[in-house]
């Protein structure tokens, strides 16, 4: 490879990026009850939306279940990042399961509006993507008042009680410019549509999508590190490419990256999901570094400085004397 043949590549590196608050405390969380119990210690579904960080907790002794009925009875149990029904703790009360909620607070507000509004007797329109975790915990809630609304279209033609008793809430892992277009469609149809008190997509998940954006317009392939049952990196990819990014792919690993996709290719954008641990963005720029794609300039679209303490439940223990049993 000559000098010619790299002048101009460079990476265009996405910041904020890569873990977010709620999906660092709930990964502090299984790796501090290991800490605690001693392994195994149970997890009733991904703990997070990356297949990375679920195997690595795995050699550790987490185990992940999809029920709290496979966990045995007496034990520990760990509730997602992305939240859970009510029903899920009576069932693990049922059990006597010791549990300890991972839950991001972010969304735990989500879940708590829905109660509130339920109980003012409104219908709530749950934007969000049907069978998503967070969206069966948050309409688990309050079912006989939730309605699941997955885009526009749906939101054309949805049905409620009161038409000027209706709330709209939101996953909070969705595209910014996606859930505004359904709310647009909402307010048309439902003039009296109440918003939540605050935007319900989080934080990390707008500030991933602007530095997406703004490396977008001058990316010829943006390359986003995350696992395909995460939302919030499958919509980087759409964000992507709607603002301008000739081509776009998700990647779990850097062995996942096509070098035909390099083709003609001088600017690449880099970025990770909320789930995404930052190990997985340096293993692909040392990979891309082996292509001649070794200048990196970071795009700021904000900075990050949100932490959510671990639970009081955890936080309240002390580790047991090295080589002592729990």
């Amino acid at each position: 490879m000559t000098d010619t043949d790299v002048a101009g590549r460079r990476v265009l590196l996405a910041a904020p990026r890569g873990y977010c608050a709620g999906v660092a405390r709930a990964v502090k969380v299984v790796e501090k009850a290991l800490e605690l119990f001693g392994a195994p210690v149970y997890v009733r579904h991904e703990i997070v939306h990356n297949k990375y960080v679920v195997k690595t907790l795995e050699a550790q002794g987490a185990v992940f279940v999809e029920e709290t009925d496979q966990v045995p009875e007496g034990a520990t149990v760990i509730f997602s990042a992305h939240g859970v029904a009510p029903t899920v703790h009576q069932g693990a009360e049922a059990r006597r399961l010791e549990t300890i909620d991972a839950t991001c607070p972010l969304v735990t507000k989500v879940h708590k509006e829905a109660v509130r509004f339920a109980r003012d007797g409104y219908t709530i329109l749950l934007i969000g993507h049907q069978g998503h975790d967070e969206v069966i915990g948050t309409s688990g809630e309050a079912p006989d008042h939730v309605t699941i609304v997955e885009g526009p279209e749906q939101a054309a033609t949805v049905t409620v009680r009161d038409p000027d008793r209706v709330v709209w809430l939101s996953q909070t892992t969705l595209s910014v410019d996606e859930t505004q277009a359904t709310v647009a469609v909402l307010k048309n149809r439902f003039p009296n549509l109440k918003s939540p008190p605050s935007d319900d997509i989080c934080y990390a998940t707008q500030n991933r999508q602007a530095a997406v954006k703004q490396l977008g317009t001058d990316a010829d392939l943006v390359l986003v590190i995350g696992s395909t049952n995460s939302c919030n990196s499958l919509r980087l990819v759409e964000v992507a490419l709607e603002a301008g990014a000739r081509d776009a792919r998700l990647i779990d690993h850097a062995r996942d990256i096509d070098d035909t996709w390099l083709a003609d290719v001088h600017t690449i954008g880099l970025t990770s999901g909320a789930s995404a641990p930052e190990i997985l963005v340096d293993e692909v720029l040392d990979w891309l570094a082996e292509r001649g794609y070794a200048q990196v300039e970071v795009v700021q679209a904000t900075e990050e400085h949100q932490h959510f303490a671990l639970p009081q439940s955890l936080t309240s223990r002390k580790s047991p004397p090295h080589g002592t049993e729990t």
